[in-house]
This record gives structure tokens, sequence and C-alpha cells, in this order.
């Protein structure tokens, strides 16, 4: 079975990095046979403080983005945040994020879905996972070909995160690929005095017990050097740490 594989750096930083992870990933994928598809952000629109990076925005940041695909022949990913990114982002992007607090947001997915590429619905913090049949309805009823589900853990207050797992397979009773978001469900959002913070160490526990639950595939944020990172800088894994553990989940 082919599993779904997504890696990059949590922000478009520069051209630089985006080579770095790229040329890491196009490796990957010829020693293990994998197909990653590659992800970064172009804008950082949930950061928790108003001092926080964002990223290059929507213009410069698409233009890197299709640049990773030209150069590197791989397939990418990004988020958007307002229903106007989708057609834009569309036009670059093999695969739509829908982010987790905004997976309810009816225009964002109806945008998504009319754009025909795949739309990644990442399941909010503050929902089940059987409640991500009605995000899914949307985005089918609008004319989305593929949906995917991702989780990413549960908001229990406190700056910090629980996984149930058995969001997993009530989600694939939805749709046919779900995703593990490694990276972000070991999040401490807010917890470090207006930044998130977080625990990389549990990175790999979290996508070993979400392949025993079923999932189809894994998510992570991937940085050569994850605490110099300008977003999500304690949750990236280490580029270097991410082939031995994608060939373990293989």
């Amino acid at each position: 079975m082919k599993h779904t594989l997504i890696a990059g750096p949590c922000v478009i930083e520069s051209a630089e990095l985006l080579d770095i992870v790229a040329a890491k990933l196009v490796e990957i994928n010829k020693k293990l046979g994998t197909n990653i598809i590659f992800k970064a952000s172009f804008d950082k629109a949930n950061r928790t403080s108003l001092k926080s990076f964002r990223g290059p925005g929507i213009d410069h940041g698409l233009l890197m983005l299709s640049d990773v695909k030209e150069k590197y022949g791989l397939r990418v990913t990004t988020d958007i945040h307002e229903a106007w990114q989708a057609q834009p982002a569309g036009q670059v992007c093999d695969v739509l994020q829908i982010p987790a607090f905004l997976c309810r947001q009816t225009d964002l997915l109806i945008a998504a879905a009319k754009t025909g590429r795949i739309v990644n619905i990442k399941k909010g913090q503050f929902l089940s996972g059987m409640d991500m049949r009605y995000p899914v309805e949307k985005a089918r009823e609008a004319g989305a070909k593929e949906i995917w589900l991702t989780e990413r853990g549960n908001m229990m207050g406190y700056n910090n995160l629980v996984v149930d797992f058995r969001n997993i397979p009530q989600m694939l009773d939805i749709v046919d690929n779900v995703i593990m978001d490694c990276t972000h469900s070991v999040q401490h959002p807010g917890g470090a005095n207006g930044k998130t913070d977080g625990d990389r160490r549990y990175v790999p526990q979290m996508a070993m017990a979400a392949k025993a639950f079923g999932a189809t595939g894994w998510f992570f944020e991937v940085h050569p050097n994850p605490d110099q990172g300008l977003s999500d800088a304690a949750n990236m894994l280490e580029l270097d740490k991410l082939e031995p553990l994608i060939n373990k989940l293989l």
C-alpha cells in the first residue's frame, strides 16, 4: 500500500531553506520509493503574537513553491486561510490544506473544492473524528474530487493538546485517506510566553501510534536546525531524522 507522506518546514523562511529540505526529500524518495509531498506555508495567519514571523506572503510564497515544484519535481501543498487564496494557490499546489481552526469555514471549503485540487482538511482541535463528516460533506457538495482528513490532536486547555487516536478509524469511515500530523500534535499552544511551545521528542511515537490505529499517511514539519526555525521551532523534526523514521514506518 502506498502511504501519503507530507513534509517540509512550517513556514517559508528563505529560498535556501526550501532548497535544503526539497533536496533531502528527493533523496529520500529515490532511496525509499516514496513520493513525499513538499509543504511550507506562505503565511502563518494564526501566530500567537503580532510580532511573530508570518512568511513572505501569497505572491512571493507561491512563486517560491512553484520553483520547488519545477526544480525538484515534487508535488507541493500549502495552507490557505481565506477563500480568495484558493484560486491562486490551486494554480500551483497539488493539495490545498485547510487549517484545523478553519475546518468549519464554509466559504473556504467551497473555494478549495472548486479548484479541482485535492483538499486536505485538518480536524479542528475542538471536534471529534466523527464531526468531520460535516466539513467533508461541504467540500464534496461543492465538487471536490478527492478529500483527505488530518488528525492533529484536541485542545484540552492549559496550553496543551491530547491525541485521541480513535479519531483515525472514525475518520476512515468518512474518507479513504487519514493522515497523522505528527508534529503539530506535540504542540503546547501559546505555552512559551507569546509563542507556541512543544516537545519534538514524541514525534516518532505519534507516528507509530497512528500507524497502529490505521493511519494511511503522515505529516512532518522538518527543518535542518529546528530550534532556529521561525515558526513551530519546538515541534519540527530534525531533517536528518526524517528518513530513518519513514523507513521504520514503511
